[in-house]
């Protein structure tokens, strides 16, 4: 990891807790923010440390729906059968998640090198700005999370692969895949949260003992705090805004920061 100051650890972490939920690319303003400013770049192993916090926040805020998923997953390991609504939540949760732990694999390598190149973040802040708009707007009617198939599941967990480029954002690819099979807001929103707990869990597993071991410093914990902030702000605040309201304000932010990373990169020759 390259050197950080605490100023911008802390920085980096706000700016992760609150884009990680907020359907605007966690990873984009990682990547952007030394590139615009720079500042030293922390890597790929910084990055999922934040992710440590945003855990944290995310194992608190659903606490008590991760209880019952717990029990749930427990029956079903014993029993064998899937006959409640949790029951059947845990299991779509593992085939949503399958897909992004078969790629996250394969293309490690790229999301650390080619997949963060600014021009490829910009286009991705774009065009997935104008998906989440178009299946926000599209969805007439509405299904609710308790009425989910694991075809669906599946399908939300194939759009999360694409969340290795920053850009496209984790939250924003799954909500937008959501919406696009007809689930309403606040359920697109919370299956979106709550499946991306195993894949946020199993980066950090892998990735925050090789930093630690590098010599991770108190900047790092500077960042998961700032990251558990700010994640647990952004969960509830956009649970809150999305009852009245839809998701065009966020593709819009996206227009604009793709916009900005285009002109930067122009003026930069």
């Amino acid at each position: 990891m390259h050197e950080l100051s605490l100023w911008q650890a802390a920085v980096l972490g706000t700016l992760q807790g609150l884009a990680e939920f907020l359907p605007i690319s966690s990873s984009a303003h990682l990547s952007l923010t030394p590139w615009a400013f720079g500042w030293n770049e922390p890597g790929l192993a910084f990055d999922v440390a934040l992710h440590v916090g945003t855990l944290v926040a995310l194992i608190g805020y659903f606490w008590s729906e991760w209880i019952a998923l717990a029990r749930a997953a427990l029956n079903v390991a014993t029993t064998w059968k899937v006959e409640t609504v949790a029951e059947r939540r845990v299991i779509f949760i593992v085939v949503a998640t399958i897909p992004a732990a078969i790629f996250g694999l394969l293309l490690e390598d790229y999301a650390e090198t080619v997949f963060r190149a600014p021009a490829l973040t910009a286009t991705a802040l774009v065009i997935m700005g104008a998906l989440l708009w178009w299946a926000d707007h599209r969805a007439a009617t509405s299904n609710h999370l308790d009425g989910m198939r694991w075809q669906q599941a599946l399908l939300i967990g194939i759009a999360q692969v694409f969340a290795l480029i920053p850009g496209v954002s984790r939250s924003g690819s799954t909500i937008t895949a959501a919406r696009a099979l007809m689930f309403d807001r606040q359920s697109a929103a919370i299956f979106s949260f709550l499946m991306s707990m195993p894949v946020i869990a199993a980066a950090a597993v892998l990735k925050v003992p090789k930093l630690f071991s590098a010599g991770a410093d108190l900047t790092v914990l500077i960042g998961i705090t700032a990251a558990a902030i700010s994640s647990w702000l952004a969960i509830a605040v956009l649970l809150r805004f999305i009852q009245r309201n839809g998701f065009a304000v966020f593709a819009i932010y996206r227009f604009a920061l793709g916009a900005a990373v285009y002109a930067l990169i122009a003026y930069r020759g």
